[in-house]
């Protein structure tokens, strides 16, 4: 049997936070008579500067409830740094950490799947979506062009995997190594190289509140995970400014004849946009590199990807 800690980030969650400890409590009591989990398990909920009651329900699940452990962030520091904190937390109390979302939208059936996967001698387990139905049709559209525009860009991921995942101690410790400012956990822990594979993911929908992945958050995560690990956008802007010196130089040919034929005619149209076409292409360019730098710029302060402000376990503050 192993000690299973599973590392839940919660953004005010406050409205299904009580049903989802309920559900996890249930499955945790199923694999302990199973004995494929010990009884110390636990749940740690991780409170990502929530400006809701999140905290205080974490705080009453914890002293009635033996399995909620809870940690406060001092400030709402992301998704994917929220993550990180629980699981650098949690690696130092139990032998494999799940993480999954507070809402529970990922199938509970496959934990029990991935707890066997480990085993067989697997340190990573992937948790993949078979079906979106649950999901709203814009969130199912762009959750597809975010996985194949990663492909693209030469980012190695688990396609259609989020954040529901199985890791061994090995791989935390070995996880607690990466010290990037710019985090993005689909791209880093395949990076890893340890024995891993998947488990289906039937996604349910929400029974209360509403996703607070928006559309502007996926765009800002997809960024991250394509600057952080692909040079292909920089790249690319080489290739584009290759194109339109070659094209400047078939409109220099077609001027001259225009003239040395006396076709030409004057006109600021066309020169009007070109400059503008040429004045965006330059700006896009820029932009780009301007995040490389950016990204630069936050990996050099080596500040910290978050602050603790109180951590529950063992019905003490630790």
């Amino acid at each position: 049997m192993i000690k299973l800690a599973i590392v839940s980030p919660c953004y005010n969650e406050e409205e299904v936070l009580e049903e989802s400890a309920g559900r996890l409590t249930a499955l945790f009591d199923e694999l302990v008579a199973k004995e494929k989990i010990s009884a110390d398990s636990f749940v740690l909920f991780v409170n990502d500067g929530s400006k809701d009651r999140t905290w205080s329900i974490i705080k009453q699940l914890h002293m009635t409830n033996a399995y909620i452990k809870g940690m406060n962030l001092a400030r709402n520091v992301g998704h994917q740094n929220a993550i990180m904190a629980g699981m650098m937390t949690a690696k130092d109390w139990s032998d494999a950490v799940i993480t999954i979302d507070a809402d529970l939208q990922d199938d509970l059936n496959a934990i029990e799947e991935m707890i066997d996967a480990y085993t067989e001698g697997y340190d990573v387990v992937y948790g993949v979506k078979v079906s979106r139905q649950a999901d709203p049709m814009l969130k199912r559209l762009s959750a597809t062009a975010f996985y194949k525009l990663q492909r693209q860009m030469g980012v190695e991921t688990i396609y259609n995997h989020a954040d529901f995942r199985f890791l061994s101690r090995r791989v935390l410790q070995q996880l607690s190594h990466y010290q990037e400012r710019n985090i993005y956990l689909r791209g880093i822990i395949p990076l890893l190289g340890f024995p891993s594979t998947t488990v289906d993911d039937v996604i349910r929908e929400r029974t209360a509140g509403t996703s607070k992945y928006t559309l502007k958050k996926m765009l800002g995560l997809a960024l991250d995970g394509i600057t952080s690990f692909s040079v292909k956008p920089i790249y690319s802007i080489v290739y584009l400014g290759i194109v339109f010196v070659f094209i400047s130089i078939l409109i220099g040919f077609y001027v001259l004849y225009a003239l040395i034929s006396g076709t030409a005619e004057h006109g600021w149209a066309s020169l009007m946009l070109s400059i503008w076409f040429v004045g965006g292409v330059v700006l896009v360019s820029i932009g780009a590199v301007g995040v490389y730098i950016g990204k630069i710029y936050r990996e050099v302060k080596r500040r910290p990807l978050y602050n603790v402000e109180e951590v529950l376990y063992d019905d003490q503050n630790k």
